[in-house]
């Protein structure tokens, strides 16, 4: 799935270590998911979204694979 977590973490300069502690997971998982390689958890989704304030949907971006 893709996602802006890199560009909302740049908009209130954290870092990827920063900003996991603040939602308590690992730099990796971070840096995993703004890979693309992992899709958090629902509860993972909504920490980040309440912390940057947006809506879930503003980052992360779902595409269809069967389209």
């Amino acid at each position: 799935m893709k996602n802006n977590i890199k560009v909302y973490r740049a908009m209130h300069d954290f870092t990827q270590e920063s900003l996991a502690e603040k939602v308590g997971v690992t730099r990796q998982t971070i840096h995993a998911i703004e890979k693309g390689k992992y899709d958090p958890s629902l509860e993972l989704s909504f920490k980040l979204s309440r912390l940057f304030g947006v809506r879930i949907e503003d980052i992360f971006i779902y595409e269809d694979s069967e389209t």
